[in-house]
């Protein structure tokens, strides 16, 4: 996979030279420093506070997040015409594209990194259950890689970026709402065939709960895997042109 790192250098730069990308960090975690409060306001004397808040609310939160952080990562390149140069540079298709995967996935991870900062001050105040906040944010962090690894398929499919982010949301608000199908189809082998092809059927009742399940880990991986592998075609069909 020749040219990663660089690619990767590349895209990690982009992120933090640009206002675009520190207005979506900074709403993402005005909205969880919101959430945090709350949750402890009203768990106040009555419960434990939910050390899960943050990840489950980005459960949610990745359907449009996601597709924001990738939507430019290949359309860009491909408006602008500089998607054939970075084809003739020195790295491979999968380089391009595992090296601006990674990019908006440390991104996304950096801003996970931060927000666990509320997990270090509910420790200050309170005895929160640390080994399901550890395993909440391993699976949210998985669950945001599968989101943007969609988010890049439909970043390679078209050149205008506010197509590849409504595309890539329709595509992770179907992930997302089949498991709250599976939970009221009737027909159990129906529901449970629903839940698990669905992202938030492999995070709501595992990592939420402080629970690591190997073939979740695996889901996830898999994701991000078929859906590289399927940018990468799409990349290489642009030599062809």
């Amino acid at each position: 996979m020749a040219g990663v790192f660089t690619v990767f250098q590349r895209e990690i730069g982009s992120y933090f030279s640009s206002l675009y990308a520190y207005l979506i960090a900074f709403a993402l975690l005005v909205i969880m420093g919101i959430l945090f409060i709350t949750d402890l306001d009203n768990a106040a004397g009555q419960r434990p506070p939910d050390p899960s808040v943050i990840p489950t609310f980005l459960s949610f939160a990745m359907i449009f997040f996601a597709p924001l952080l990738t939507m430019r990562l290949l359309a860009e390149e491909k408006r602008e015409g500089t998607l054939e140069l970075l084809l003739t540079a020195p790295a491979s298709d999968t380089g391009i594209v595992v090296g601006k995967f990674l990019g908006a996935w440390t991104y996304y991870t950096l801003i996970l990194a931060i927000s666990f900062l509320y997990q270090l001050i509910l420790m200050g105040i309170a005895q929160p259950d640390l080994a399901r906040a550890i395993a909440a944010y391993i699976g949210i962090w998985l669950y945001g890689g599968a989101c943007m690894s969609v988010g890049m398929v439909f970043s390679a499919i078209t050149e205008n970026q506010i197509v590849a982010a409504f595309l890539a949301s329709a595509m992770l608000f179907l992930f997302w709402i089949g498991d709250r199908v599976g939970q009221v189809v009737t027909n159990i082998e129906v529901a449970q065939v629903l839940r698990e092809l669905t992202l938030q059927g492999h995070f709501s009742t595992s990592f939420a709960y402080g629970l690591l399940h190997a073939e979740d880990v695996v889901y996830f991986a898999g994701i991000i895997v078929v859906m590289l592998f399927i940018t990468v075609r799409l990349v290489e069909s642009n030599r062809w042109r």
